[in-house]
């Protein structure tokens, strides 16, 4: 495979990363901002992890999920922010080119993974809102383990079509990529060829990958509402409610900008609005999901309580 990608990258051996600005006081401003926003991101997400695998009550599809989605945070961040936080500082700003290679792929496919695995959390609240009683039966921990078992297939899969594709292009300078990162979309237009096939795959990817799940997402999400809307009590209902709120809310900040980015054709992206972009679904919506699960959740303010021993946590 190296072998593969270093016979089509022409003269190129490292690509440089140009970042957000050339203004030192700014970059020192923004490393402070990003290495603020990934060290509370490792810290939320590390603390849901510990927490649901600390208190038995927490040994449920959903969590199960969500740990799942928080590792998943916890690599996606991990892929790109370091090296955004060196370049930030650092008057070198070079990238190998497998290396470059090697970032976009990982980044793609815990991306891809994570797209999926929300379709599977909204599955995992149709049945529970839906079929209560059948639940525990439905959702069994061999289902549980195979659904994402099929998301990481596809991560790894799509991933590698998606890299293959962008590679294999003949890349002969200038080797300037206008990102944080080596994305896919930033670095095609330093390609020497004709891209369109790729604005093609890109799309039809895109459409599989993320209009897919998403789509599976409004259809369980309709079925869940018309089955709250049935339920008597207005508390019964307000709580069923809470418990798909976190989960749209997530999916909403994370798919909308990844479909802007990799389903419109590469000539109307403006570098800056893809930094912003990228800086939303990558950073911000990994950085707000510990947040947004925890906040209102009772389960996971009583297991921090009980783990740490601050209060006594109610059974």
């Amino acid at each position: 495979m190296q072998d593969f990608l270093l016979g089509n990258r022409s003269s190129l051996t490292e690509f440089i990363l140009l970042g957000f600005s050339g203004n030192t006081k700014i970059n020192v401003i923004l490393f402070s901002v990003f290495l603020f926003l990934y060290l509370v991101t490792l810290l939320g997400n590390g603390l849901i992890i510990t927490l649901i695998h600390k208190d038995s009550r927490l040994h449920t599809p959903m969590y199960f999920f969500l740990s799942v989605l928080s590792i998943l945070d916890m690599g996606y961040v991990t892929t790109t922010v370091p090296q955004m936080l060196v370049h930030l500082v650092s008057k070198k700003k070079t990238i190998s080119y497998v290396g470059c290679v090697a970032q976009m792929y990982i980044f793609l496919m815990l991306g891809i993974t994570e797209s999926w695995l929300f379709a599977i959390m909204a599955y995992d609240r149709y049945v529970a809102i839906c079929h209560p009683l059948r639940y525990n039966v439905i959702m069994s921990p061999l289902l549980c383990g195979l659904m994402v078992a099929f998301c990481g297939f596809w991560g790894t899969s799509c991933a590698l079509i998606y890299t293959i594709s962008a590679m294999i292009l003949p890349y002969c300078g200038p080797n300037e990529i206008n990102h944080f990162f080596c994305e896919v979309p930033a670095v095609l237009k330093l390609a020497c060829a004709d891209t369109s096939l790729n604005d093609q795959v890109d799309f039809i990817l895109g459409f599989i990958l993320l209009l897919v799940p998403l789509s599976l997402i409004i259809i369980v999400y309709i079925n869940i509402f018309a089955a709250i809307l049935r339920i008597h009590s207005s508390q019964g209902r307000l709580k069923a409610f809470s418990t798909c709120a976190s989960h749209i809310t997530v999916v909403t900040m994370f798919s909308i900008p990844c479909m802007v980015m990799y389903m419109r054709p590469g000539s109307e992206a403006s570098p800056e609005e893809d930094k912003k972009l990228a800086l939303f679904y990558n950073v911000i919506s990994a950085f707000l999901n510990p947040i947004i699960y925890s906040l209102r959740n009772k389960d996971v303010k009583r297991a921090f309580l009980k783990v740490t021993g601050w209060g006594n946590a109610p059974e």
